[in-house]
Formats: structure tokens, sequence, C-alpha cells
């Protein structure tokens, strides 16, 4: 009795801490939560959202070419050296300098660059003779240049800057048919999930038929209407049925796996991965009319792939102006304007003694070199005009003849790919009205299968056929109906491929590019 407690016990405390992972449990999923699944947490949908966010980033970089630069320099000296004059005071030179110097310097979109800095020094040394000791120096400078010629053009100065936004753009509309592939490659698994899971229905019941045609032979033969030698033919189609649920079976758990590959479950709870995806929808079978030049139209417009090839001629056509304008001579017109302030302590020796201590001093400081610079006391203009003509431009020839290559290969590229999308599109259409009528006439094929079978069973309690026919009827009924699903599905299927195709299957599914960068 005792082992019988135990065993009790230990079967259900195995039961109770079976670990959470291994208890399969069921999600139940429609079509719109499995694609809202993949954008969330799909790890294709994920690696293509970072290459915009790494070409922001680029567009960051190519930007900073406008931000001014501020540059701060500090020079401190203090030199000692032996005395080579009868005019130094002392056998040792001794020479102390400081200098602080302020730099700003500022691109201008047109090519151009302007400068401005301030910079003072401090000059103090115990050389005899010098009138002015400690000296200090000042300077306000205002530098511009100006390319006329070769890097002149606001589109030529901001070549790096336009080009990261078009790369930008294309990486945005990259990852749209990314998304597009996703949604599509979500509906097919979802339905190839649903497929499987009806034919494995249609087996069950396929083989439910057999096991109860088995019962009626048996009870046949028991009654003696029916030779035994029936039943064999019944049992031999029982099993076949049995091996076929097998198939189904294994089909089914495939096309989970697929899905759940898809829609990366683990990423929202690891316990997903031994749960059981119930699909909550069946495909629908509703005529749609489609006009081949209306959605030949709308893929023009609305297909990512497209849009991005578009912007890569914007691009090309920018790099061959630049490599046109890189053939122009350098011609640069460069102004100058600084004001420069001086002062000190005045020294003032005797007359007599030129070369002897001085005997007075007119304090002076570094405010007042400023006062003279800031005062403008010393105005100083310079303008400067410089021709640049290289002998040799072979280099900037090929690559302007490379930039006009490069912009006639995106142009047949783009050609090319209007021709491809309309065979795409053409192909789509037609695979839509051809799927439309394979449904109707296997429709029309299993209503009439199951009328066969119908009538066949009558044949048969008359007499009239053998159970062979029977089962073989049951089987054509099964096809037709596995065969019938199949089509229905392929339908959706060819119409979810052509809103792919047509580039709108996003805002079918109301999917927001907003929602898909906020995940």
């Amino acid at each position: 009795m005792w082992k019988k407690v135990l065993s009790t016990l230990i079967i259900f405390m195995f039961a109770t801490f079976l670990p959470a992972q291994q208890q399969e449990s069921s999600l139940n999923l429609s079509l719109e939560d499995c694609i809202v699944k993949a954008m969330k947490y799909n790890l294709g949908v994920a690696i293509d959202v970072l290459t915009p966010e790494n070409r922001q980033y680029a567009l960051g970089v190519a930007n900073e070419k406008f931000l001014p630069s501020f540059s701060i320099n500090f020079y401190l000296a203090d030199q000692q050296q032996a005395s080579y004059s009868f005019l130094d005071a002392a056998d040792t030179l001794i020479t102390k300098q400081n200098q602080y110097a302020l730099d700003i310097t500022q691109e201008i979109p047109f090519g151009g660059n302007f400068s401005l800095s301030l910079d003072t020094s401090k000059y103090d040394t115990n050389r005899t003779g010098i009138t002015i000791n400690p000296s200090y120096r000042a300077t306000l400078r205002l530098d511009y240049t100006q390319p006329l010629l070769r890097n002149f053009g606001y589109n030529i100065s901001r070549r790096e800057i336009i080009v990261a936004q078009n790369n930008l753009e294309i990486s945005d509309k990259d990852l749209q048919r990314s998304l597009q592939d996703t949604v599509y490659s979500v509906e097919e698994a979802y339905w190839g999930l649903v497929a499987s899971i009806e034919n494995l229905k249609v087996m069950q019941q396929s083989l439910q038929l057999a096991e109860d045609f088995l019962e009626r032979q048996k009870r046949a033969v028991e009654v003696g209407t029916e030779a035994p030698i029936e039943i064999l033919s019944a049992r031999s189609e029982v099993a076949t049925r049995e091996a076929d649920i097998l198939a189904a079976e294994a089909n089914v758990k495939n096309a989970e796996d697929n899905l759940k590959l898809i829609l990366n479950l683990t990423a929202e709870n690891p316990n997903f991965e031994f749960s059981q995806i119930i699909p909550q929808e069946m495909p629908e079978f509703e005529k749609k009319e489609i006009s081949l030049d209306q959605a030949f139209a709308t893929a023009l417009q609305r297909r990512p792939d497209l849009e991005s090839s578009r912007i890569g001629i914007q691009n090309s056509e920018i790099n061959l102006d630049y490599a046109k304008n890189q053939q122009l001579p350098g011609l640069n017109l460069s102004a100058s304007y600084w004001s420069p302030g001086v002062s000190g302590t005045q020294l003032i020796y005797d007359r007599n003694d030129p070369w002897g201590p001085p005997i007075d001093e007119i304090p002076g400081g570094r405010e007042d070199a400023f006062k003279d610079v800031f005062g403008f006391s010393y105005k100083n203009w310079s303008v400067r005009l410089t021709l640049d003509i290289p002998l040799n431009t072979f280099i900037s020839r090929a690559y302007l003849a490379q930039a006009r290559v490069d912009l006639q290969q995106a142009t047949l590229m783009l050609k090319q790919q209007e021709q491809n999308i309309y065979l795409e599109i053409k192909r789509a259409v037609r695979a839509v009205e051809t799927n439309y009528q394979r449904v109707e006439a296997y429709k029309v094929a299993r209503e009439l299968r199951e009328q066969q079978l119908e009538a066949e069973e009558e044949k048969l309690k008359v007499g009239l056929t053998t159970p062979y026919f029977v089962l073989q009827y049951q089987r054509d009924l099964a096809n037709a109906q596995t065969t019938e699903l199949q089509a229905i599905i392929d339908y959706n299927l060819s119409l979810a491929d052509l809103s792919r195709a047509m580039g709108i299957s996003l805002e079918e599914k109301n999917i927001s590019m907003v929602d898909v960068y906020n995940k």
C-alpha cells in the first residue's frame, strides 16, 4: 500500500514542479498579431532598423563641416643664454615671453571660409637699450577666403551633406522594402501553418471515415453479407491514412517552427519556444478586381526600391556636378583686415649715458594695447587674388568620366528596374486571376467528389460496388478538400504578393515607420 502512495506522491511532485518551459501551452494568434510581433521582435527587422540610424550619424558628421571651430593657444617661454655683446647689461641674457591667442573659423555654404582671431603677447628681457620693456602686443584679425571657380557653389560645398541626406532617405526606403518582405513572409508562414493544420484535420476526418467503414465491414462480415477478405482493403486503407497523419503532424510542427522563427517569440518570452501556435483566422475568399495599368502606376509611385534608385540618381548627378566643377581653374579671393595695438612700460635713459640703467619709466600695460586694438587706432587691410591652373588634370578628367558613367549606369538600371517591376506586377495580377479561377474550379471538384462518395456508398449498400471504390472516393474527397483549401490560401498569398509588388502592403496593414523606429 505504501508503495502506491509513494509512487503517487512522486508523480504529483514531478507534475507540480515540472519546469514551465516543458509544459506546452498555446498561443492564439491572428494574422495581425503575428505581423505586429514580427515588426517588434524579428531579428532581420532589428538589423535593418540600425542602418538608417547609422546613416543619421553619418549625416550629423557631414553637417559638422559648417559648425564653427574654436581654438585657444597659450605659449610661455623663459630663455637664458650667454651674452655675446657689450651692449647687454649682464653676462646672462634673460628673455621671458608669454602669448595668448583665440581663433574662430567658420566654413561658408558657398565654399569660402572666414576666421576671426585675437592674440596678445608679452616680451620681457634684461637687455639694455630697450625703450619699452616689458612690451605688450595685441592684434585683432579677420581673414576671408572665397573660391570663385573651383569649389565655388552652394551644392558643391554641401555635397557631402546632400549625399549623406540622400543616403539616409535611401536607407529609409530600403527599410520599408525590407518590412514589406517581412510582412509577406509572415503571411506566407501563417497561411502555411493554417494549411498544414487544416490538412491534418482533413487527414483525421479521412481516417475516421476509413475506420467507420472498417467497422461497417466487420459487421457485414459478422452477419455474413460480406466475405472476410473484404476487410483487408479497409484495414490497409486505415493503416495508410494513419501514416499520412504522421506526415501531416510533422508538417504542422515544421510550419509552426518556421512561423516562430520569423516572429522571434523568444525575445518576448523564452517560454514561447515551447508554446503551440493556434491560428485564429481562416483565409477569406473574396473576388477583387485588379487593373494591370492601375497596379503598375501605383507601383511606380509607391515602390520603395524605385524611390531608392531615384535618390541614388540624384547622388550621381551631384557627383557629376562636383566632377565638372573640379575641372575649373582655381581662382581664390582673399581679404584680410587687422587692427594692431602696442603698449608697455616706457624706459627713459640719460642722454649722456644711453647704455646705462634707465633713470625713469612711464608705466604701460596690456590693457593699453587692447585699447588700440578695439579702438581701431591702426587700420590695415589687404586683398589678394590667386589663380591656379594645373598643368595636368588627368586624374580629375578620369573622375569626371567615371561620374558620367555612374550616372548613365544608374539611369539605365532604373529603367531596367521599372521593366522588371512591370513584369512582376503583370505576373502578380495574373496569379491573382488564375488562383481565383482555381478556387472556383476546385470548389466544384470538391462538391462533385462529395456527391460521388455519397453515390458510391449508396451503391455499396445495394451491392453494386466494392469497398475498394468507396475507400478510393474517400481519399479523392480528402484530396479535393485539401486542394481547395490550398487554392484559397494561394489566392490570399497572391493578393499579398501583389500588394508587396505595388509597394502598399505596409499601408494596408496600418504599419507606421514611426512605430517601427520607436519600438
